[in-house]
């Protein structure tokens, strides 16, 4: 995997489709991309690589190009998302592919194609080498139930009861949120719903110790449809409040950013790892972070894989208030 340069002025240049079918393979890295919707620029929502638009300081970001860099983000960001997409160039092409697709989706169809796309990548070289690299890990022991349910007139408070293994989002908890979740969605006379982490993270994301157990993709991909929790959380976000704090990981920003109503804690982080692991965010995230921040910021944060504070989630748009 390779960066490709051009100046703006020789971008035009790339409307030879056999040039633009030349890029396969390769990152393309545009500089002095000045104008919001470029008619020159259009050939990128289809172009064959990631796409990178860096912008001067002052300038109005590109919003057709994958990933949208201005002035001192080109620095610090520009190098380390070079490198995410030449450790795992599969994931980050299927992760721009995602991403372009979304606007024109609806929520359940767009849960649809994210969990086709990531059931490919847990079949492909990307992911088995990471899971080779990756040491060893065990579930640590459970006692009870991963996610507590309580009901208080017309308040339902959903909580992830699982904070000395971080609020790891398992297969257990998933099934968990779903049941709590399909009695609020049901049940017309509950009028809110609060959903939040038990100790000091909210969640770590992905229960790691579960990563790689399954052979047979096609089946994941039934079960993470049939079984969405982000479905019923955007059925019910006019009503759902979600309560951020510590480390928001993974499926913890995907499945958040769907309630209407987020409330971060003024040490509440954020972050997006999939891409390491040559995958794409899987429970929601394409289209519920998108659907908030944009593709070109989410692509930003996924390719990157960077942790961001509180204050710069809310300056995003990824959360609505820091308490």
């Amino acid at each position: 995997m390779s960066a490709v340069w051009w100046e703006r002025a020789a971008a035009v240049a790339v409307f030879d489709p056999l040039a633009v079918d030349a890029l396969d393979g390769q990152v393309l890295v545009l500089e002095g991309v000045t104008a919001v919707d470029d008619p020159a620029l259009s050939w990128c929502r289809n172009a064959p690589c990631v796409v990178i638009g860096c912008t001067p300081a002052g300038g109005s970001p590109s919003r057709v190009v994958d990933v949208s860099l201005v002035g001192e983000e080109v620095e610090q960001q520009l190098q380390p998302i070079l490198a995410r997409i030449s450790e795992q160039p599969d994931a980050s092409r299927v992760l721009v592919d995602v991403l372009r697709a979304m606007p024109s989706l609806d929520v359940p169809t767009g849960l649809t194609v994210e969990s086709l796309a990531y059931s490919a990548l847990l079949a492909a070289p990307g992911f088995h080498r990471w899971l080779a690299d990756a040491p060893s890990r065990s579930s640590r022991t459970f006692d009870g139930t991963p996610v507590r349910v309580e009901r208080l007139d017309g308040e339902l408070r959903v909580t992830l009861a699982r904070p000395q293994n971080r609020n790891a989002f398992s297969a257990a908890m998933r099934d968990g949120l779903f049941e709590a979740l399909t009695l609020a969605v049901v049940d017309e006379t509950l009028e809110r719903v609060v959903l939040a982490g038990e100790g000091p993270v909210f969640s770590s994301g992905g229960d790691l110790a579960e990563f790689g157990s399954t052979s047979d993709v096609v089946r994941a991909h039934e079960v993470r449809t049939q079984r969405s929790v982000g479905r019923l959380l955007d059925q019910l976000a006019s009503r759902t409040t979600v309560r951020v704090q510590g480390a928001c990981v993974g499926a913890g920003v995907e499945l958040s950013a769907f309630a209407g109503r987020v409330v971060a804690a003024p040490d509440a982080t954020f972050r997006l790892p999939e891409i390491a692991m040559g995958l794409i965010p899987g429970a929601g995230g394409t289209v519920s972070i998108t659907r908030r921040i944009g593709r070109q910021a989410t692509a930003r944060l996924a390719l990157s894989g960077e942790n961001i504070d509180a204050s710069e989630a809310l300056r995003l748009g990824l959360v609505d208030e820091v308490q």
